[in-house]
């Protein structure tokens, strides 16, 4: 039912299923944020003493309170991760994470800000976006099928060890400097949202009633798709996953935390490109063939980077994927490719909108 919001009465009933399709395409279609769950969004709000979050920035990665801002950075994913070992490099991932928190805390006291207000606030929450870009093409490298149970529990363990890691990284800032201003006003709740984080990292069901003040439980990470994962260390990528977030909880009880916000997955639609990415934030490649413009006139075709890989790791030779990449290019699709078996390729981890690589 469609309220108005006038008088309240029912203006036409549509089928919910229909719209909520709708909104999903549109969203995918032209890269804009979709739907914001405002309820979720202040029931993990680490500051509500404070006041609640309205509202988010324009690409909807950062949220928290009005008059605030944050500084952005995001790691490539693809440079830790070996593609002939299928080993991701967890060590260096946390030295980045924990190296970055404290560039972005710098970037608090070098920033310029567009107003008096929104420094003092920024100043005083200490919010940072530290975040990370080329998961699909991770993903795609690795044969894994990028909307699978499998790519979600990668993806949730690799958030989890940024998010925990840059928070531990931020109590061990307060120990040093002090926690942000408006911390011991909300101490209590943003314990409560780290507890939270780190029930959802140790996998507690949605229904245990473990989850404090939440009406929606979060989905864990799924320990046992991830410790089956098509990763060589898929193992020690869970245990970091955990122990992320104990190392957060137990350093913020003790030194509380510099930062009010420590992450964000920002699209990073620009910087994604400066950094050689195939993929950005999240998100799955939107064509495995593009058009690329030149500068003095006319353009040609390219195909994503990390699809030869994809195709080797997925057991095909140089020359079987040296006949494909010719043939996708020529005609913008996987579909109908040599030697390509189509619904093998949806198995092993390509989409239908990516094998019918639209061309953009």
């Amino acid at each position: 039912r469609l309220i108005r919001r006038t008088d309240r009465g029912v203006a036409k009933e549509i089928d919910a299923n229909e719209l909520w399709d709708k909104v999903s395409y549109s969203a995918w279609a032209c890269a804009d944020p979709g739907v914001q769950y405002d309820t979720t969004i202040n029931e993990w709000h680490t500051c509500p003493t404070d006041g609640r979050i309205n509202a988010s920035n324009p690409c909807s990665e950062y949220m928290f309170l009005d008059d605030t801002a944050c500084n952005l950075a995001s790691i490539n994913l693809l440079k830790f991760f070996d593609s002939e070992t299928r080993t991701f490099d967890i060590d260096g991932y946390e030295h980045a994470i924990g190296l970055w928190t404290i560039v972005l805390e710098i970037s608090v006291l070098m920033a310029s800000f567009p107003s008096e207000e929104i420094a003092r606030r920024s100043w005083k929450y200490r919010t940072l976006g530290l975040g990370y870009a080329n998961l699909g093409a991770m993903l795609m490298q690795s044969g894994i099928p990028y909307d699978s149970d499998e790519g979600r529990a990668i993806c949730g363990a690799l958030t989890s060890i940024l998010t925990g890691r840059s928070y531990t990284a931020s109590a061990l800032l307060a120990a040093e400097h002090g926690p942000f201003d408006g911390y011991e006003k909300n101490r209590e709740h943003m314990l409560r949202v780290i507890r939270n984080h780190r029930r959802a990292a140790h996998g507690v069901a949605r229904d245990s009633g473990e989850y404090e003040d939440l009406r929606i439980s979060p989905v864990p990470i799924d320990h046992h798709q991830l410790s089956g994962a098509n990763l060589a260390n898929a193992g020690d990528l869970l245990r970091h996953s955990t122990s992320a977030w104990d190392d957060a909880l137990a350093f913020g009880e003790k030194f509380g935390y510099r930062n009010a916000q420590v992450s964000v997955i920002a699209p990073t639609g620009t910087i994604g490109l400066l950094m050689d990415c195939d993929t950005t934030g999240v998100e799955p490649d939107f064509a495995l063939v593009k058009f690329k413009k030149l500068a003095g006139g006319g353009y040609f075709k390219i195909i994503n980077q990390s699809v030869p890989e994809a195709l080797r790791v997925l057991g095909y030779k140089p020359e079987q994927t040296d006949a494909i990449i010719n043939y996708a290019v020529g005609r913008g699709t996987l579909k109908g490719a040599p030697g390509v078996n189509h619904e093998w390729l949806k198995l092993k981890g390509f989409t239908d909108k990516e094998l019918d690589a639209v061309e953009a």
